[in-house]
Parts: structure tokens; sequence; C-alpha cells
């Protein structure tokens, strides 16, 4: 799931939905002969959408008396709206975690506890950020079901003519390397861009860029700490200066001239930008676009002294069970699989080339990895790999700061006085959207 969508899922929220379905009756055991139809709304389509029904094949030939009815192509605000009106939705699967806080407070998705306590489901298979982004407030209203994260991709031909031997693990060698590399046409525009610093520009996101310091959001009682944390503003100012080394003018002008990111014109693969931030699922497009490619993977640099290099920014898909599941024995029966089954998230990551969320299919040895989707797998193993809070209001906070964030690139101005409004903002809107 790509940044700006995320963003724009931000500030969803499920309105009108009674939180009563998480103390809901189950049986003492769970049924040993389940049989019957269960639903499960996702938002995969084409060649995506029959790799998840290859996944739900695992599971109906394991459980022969369950028929899946898969309904793909359902957008989170098609989930939303399904489940306001009381459709009858088993499974639903969002793209975001965004979702969470509001599913979980207002009730749209049951609360689990009750299914994996009384099956005994050891969720320390889950890395422990993964775990995090699934529940919100101690309620776990969703289970993982394969993750994006992000690393550096960096072009090795350009690299080898630039005579840089080996990716930058620091924002310093970062900074010195993408200015060794970018060249410029004879009226002084940008030719090729070594990296892209503004933070609209494809992934660039405050959330992909957390790790380089290891940044936090919100403290225990939910208020922003983004205003008053020191490594926020050493990262936002060392942007800013970068931004302005070359020209935000001449930086948005050639970035306005780039292809789209989902589309085989993208920068990185058409060689006008040298580095970027990006995530796994790139190496599928590139292998499927620009299978001549000559690029590399590393870890995402970090400010010395600050991030952990070699960890990253996780976030992915989560699935629950809807409040108004007719079946709901079924429905976590395949929660339960696609989730917590080794072989069905190594079939999943193995065809969308997302990362799988259990440790056991991270390190299955039939997990499809290269030596560029390794890097990906690693990070996301990597004990410091982080993820953002839930809230109630859809984790909107994210929004609100990447909107000060590419405002301030560009005008600058008092950045002590704008981090403080920023906190006010982002503080005002968590009140508003309640607990």
């Amino acid at each position: 799931m790509t940044a700006t969508a995320v963003a724009a899922t931000g500030a969803l929220v499920i309105a009108g939905c009674s939180s009563g379905s998480s103390a809901q009756n189950i049986d003492e055991s769970a049924p040993k002969d389940l049989k019957g139809t269960v639903s499960l709304w996702h938002f995969f389509t084409g060649r995506e959408a029959g790799v998840v029904k290859s996944a739900v094949a695992g599971f109906e030939k394991a459980n022969p008396g369950v028929t899946v009815d898969i309904h793909a192509g359902q957008d989170d605000e098609k989930l939303q709206k399904a489940i306001s009106s009381g459709q009858n939705i088993d499974v639903g699967l969002s793209y975001s975690t965004a979702i969470v806080g509001s599913f979980c407070s207002s009730g749209a998705f049951r609360d689990l506890t009750p299914y994996i306590d009384r099956d005994k489901v050891d969720l320390s298979d889950i890395p422990k950020a993964v775990r995090g982004y699934t529940a919100y407030k101690g309620k776990r209203c969703t289970l993982p079901a394969l993750a994006d994260v992000s690393a550096l991709m960096y072009n090795k031909a350009a690299f080898a003519k630039a005579g840089i031997t080996s990716p930058p693990k620091t924002l310093d060698e970062l900074k010195t390397d993408a200015l060794q590399l970018t060249t410029y046409n004879a009226d002084g525009s940008i030719k090729q861009l070594g990296f892209n610093p503004l933070i609209d520009f494809y992934e660039n996101s405050p959330e992909h860029w957390a790790p380089m310091i290891d940044g936090r959001w919100l403290d225990s009682k939910g208020n922003s700490v983004i205003g008053t944390s020191a490594a926020w503003k050493k990262l936002i100012t060392w942007q800013k200066d970068f931004v302005d080394e070359i020209g935000y003018d001449k930086l948005k002008a050639f970035t306005s001239g780039l292809g789209q990111e989902f589309a085989a014109d993208n920068a990185f693969q058409t060689g006008q930008v040298a580095m970027q931030i990006d995530g796994e699922y790139r190496t599928a497009f590139i292998k499927d676009q620009k299978p001549d490619l000559d690029y590399g993977t590393a870890p995402t640099p970090v400010m010395a002294g600050l991030g952990h290099y070699g960890s990253t920014y996780i976030a992915g898909n989560v699935a629950g069970i809807a409040k108004g599941s007719e079946h709901p024995e079924l429905a976590w029966a395949l929660l339960k699989y696609l989730s917590t089954n080794t072989d069905a998230q190594v079939t999943m990551a193995n065809g969308l080339k997302n990362i799988p969320t259990i440790t056991s299919a991270l390190e299955s040895p039939k997990l499809e990895v290269d030596e560029n989707y390794k890097t990906f797998v690693d990070v996301a193993g990597n004990a410091d790999t982080m993820t953002s809070p839930g809230t109630a209001d859809g984790a909107a906070y994210i929004g609100t700061f990447t909107k000060f964030w590419q405002a301030y690139q560009e005008d600058g101005g008092n950045l002590d006085q704008k981090l403080q409004q920023l906190d006010q903002d982002i503080d005002n809107a968590n009140q508003l959207a309640g607990p």
C-alpha cells in the first residue's frame, strides 16, 4: 500500500457501529467438522486476486465441507459501507493499517481475543511491530495478512559511473552520493537526480522516513510528540537543507515530468532517479516492467546516532471478522488460516511479493527469495523495525504531518513554532475523534 493511499484512508471512520460485538459468546471449543459457506471480501483484482484465490484453495482443501465465497475488488470504502449497512460479511481484508483504530473502537470488527484464547493461538510468531499495528488500545480486532516494508533501491550502473562502491548507510552519505549522482542539462535543469528529497515524491513520507531517526509519534495518552522531538526536528532540517541545496522549484519541475509510481515509466526504472526509498513490491514491478535493470537494495540510511540501520517501517494488510457475520466460527477458521498458517502466507507472499507477517513464513525454505527481495525480508524481521500507532480517526495524524512537511519544504519559516502548531492540530483532532 502506498503512502499516498494510506494518508487518503487516514480519516476513514466507521459511523454508527455498536461496540457490543466485542462481547459475543463463542463455543467453548472450536468446531471439529466445519461446514457451510463463508464470505471473504478483499481489495485485490486481476492477477493478484488469483493469488488470494490459490491461498483460499488451501483452506478449502483442509476443510472440504467449507466453501469460500470470494468478493474481490472491495476497497476499504466499500467494506466500510457494507459493514455499516449490516450486510452479511464474514471476513474483511483491508489494505491499510490506518483502519484498525476506527474498526476496533467502533466494533465494526469483532474482538478476536476470545477465539485466540480458546484456541491457544501463539501470537509470538507474529513480529512485535506487526502485533502492534493489528490491535488498538489492547483490543485485537484484526490479524495481519502480509505487509509492506521500505528500503533503499539504487542503480548499480549509475553508482559505477560515479565511482560509488557501496550504498549509503547514513543520511550524510546519502546526500553526498545523491549530489554526486545528480546531473544537469545545459539550461541548469535536472537531467538525472541522485535522490529526490521531496516528501511528496512516490514513497517519501513521514512513515517511511521515521526509521531514519527512530521517530516516535504519540505518547501513552495519545498526544503528539512530533513537535517536541529533537530527532524529528533534525530530520526535517536535514531534508529542508537538502531541498534548498538543489532548489525547490528545480526539484518540483523535474518531479512533475516523471512517470507515475506504479507505471512502467517509474523514475527509478527509467534511470531518471538513481536512488529511492521503496517497498518490496517494486522488485516484482521491475521483474515485469524492466527486467534488464541493474539495481541493488539495502536498508534505509539513518541519521548517525539516532536511527537503527537495518530496521524499517512496516505496515500492511489486516483482516477481521465483521460485526454482522452470520458464520463467525467459519470466519474465524478462515481468518486464522490466512494469518497464521505458514504455507498460506508463503503462497501469498510468493505470488504478491509482499512480506509475510509470521516469522515461520519469513524463514520458510519455500519462500522465494532473491538477493534484492532478501533485503526486505531481513529488515522486516529486524528487532528495531517500527510502525505507527492507530487512532480512532484512522491515524489521521500521519496525513496532518505529511501536509505540514510538504508546506515546510517549500516555504520554510520558524520551524519551532510550526512544530508546536502541528502538535496542537494533531491533539485537537484526536480529542474530537474520541477514545
